[in-house]
């Protein structure tokens, strides 16, 4: 068991989770949520996890804001949501212990953020390979099964790791990596079609990917977020220790036909994905739906932002970004009728430069025929 002092900043889908494992295998744990319905119910009734058909009722506290002279704490988990996570480390900074570490949970590339806030060398990196949402203030569900990838930024060893492993292994396998930076993309490509996809069609993964032009989109917007990866010299990991985004990437002749060998096995792995996640619903929708800033800028907004550093277009991945701005200010409804209209306004033949190149000003972006 760590004897680690724990602060957890943020308990929403993920967040509340892993508090509830933690706790519940001993881990000492300071809760703080923005959130004051959510800090009454756990107050009242504990943390709630529905997970695989069973119900665990774990008894905890939690703050709507950090106790005076809390700490210092060895690590602090930032489970917020991204749009939030720089705000909760500037919060919880005052309460780090000199030698402590600040870990993202986040999707996205928020350990830069929080680096900038804290230091690189107080940043630790992990990846949340699993599912969860927030049914109610203080009830959960865990969508998938999983673990987490964690590391730091430069690649080095860190005694840190290995305790933060200890710490975070009751939630599921923890895997050490020097190659964050990688991880982190590999995850960020698959979360920009999973997510924005989820949110644009308003449904869960699994039935959204039974579609073919939805498993189209997810490659397309993949294999942009790929190429601007390799423009930066990213040396992509597998997520999952499975899925090869260096694979999964759209070549140009498979951008060009409506159908192929390769093509078939890309979209059976969609078909996987679906099967593996299909309870899987957006946390993007759902911020939406309870009216908060959905993290859209943090995902696909990562990629067109270092796409126009690199000189590299990245039009759906654009066009998605806008289209869930939109739908946050209520001028689009969120479906399967939205997704379609995504599609068919993105189609065009296939231009004779290469893929995701910068388009000259009198030529649309290409974008592969449809499957």
């Amino acid at each position: 068991m760590t004897d680690s002092r724990n602060l957890l900043m943020g308990c929403g889908g993920i967040g509340g989770i892993l508090a509830a494992k933690l706790l519940d295998a001993g881990r000492p744990l300071t809760i703080v949520t923005h959130n004051p319905s959510i800090a009454e119910a756990i107050g009242q009734h504990g943390l709630i996890v529905h997970d695989d058909g069973q119900r665990q009722t774990v008894p905890a506290h939690a703050t709507p804001t950090l106790p005076a002279h809390a700490g210092p704490f060895d690590f602090v988990l930032l489970a917020t949501q991204p749009p939030q996570v720089e705000d909760a480390a500037r919060a919880a900074l005052p309460a780090l212990a000199p030698n402590g570490a600040m870990v993202c949970l986040q999707n996205g590339l928020c350990e830069q953020r929080v680096a900038a806030i804290v230091g690189a060398e107080r940043t630790i990196g992990a990846i949340v390979a699993w599912g969860g949402s927030m049914l109610a203030p203080g009830q959960y569900e865990r969508t998938s099964e999983g673990g987490f990838v964690i590391g730091r930024l430069d690649g080095a060893d860190d005694s840190r790791l290995n305790q933060l492993q200890t710490l975070l292994a009751p939630s599921g396998p923890v895997q050490l990596t020097h190659n964050l930076r990688g991880a982190r993309w590999s995850k960020l490509a698959i979360n920009c079609a999973i997510s924005a996809l989820g949110t644009i069609g308003g449904d869960r993964l699994g039935a959204l990917l039974r579609y073919r032009f939805v498993r189209r989109l997810a490659l397309e917007v993949m294999t942009e977020a790929v190429a601007v990866a390799h423009a930066r010299d990213v040396q992509l990991e597998k997520v999952a220790g499975t899925i090869d985004l260096d694979w999964v990437t759209l070549s140009a002749s498979e951008r060009a036909v409506s159908g192929s060998p390769s093509l078939m096995a890309k979209h059976a792995l969609l078909l996987a994905v679906g099967a593996k996640f299909r309870r899987l619903r957006s946390s993007m929708l759902i911020a939406i739906e309870r009216g908060r800033e959905p993290a859209v800028d943090f995902l696909n907004g990562e990629v067109v932002r270092r796409g126009e550093e690199s000189q590299i277009d990245v039009p759906l991945n654009r066009r998605m970004q806008a289209m869930i701005h939109a739908i946050a200010r209520r001028e689009r409804t969120p479906g399967i009728a939205l997704l379609r209209r995504l599609y068919a306004e993105t189609r065009s033949e296939v231009g004779a430069q290469p893929p995701y190149a910068r388009p000259s000003s009198n030529q649309p972006a290409a974008y592969g025929s449809a499957l």
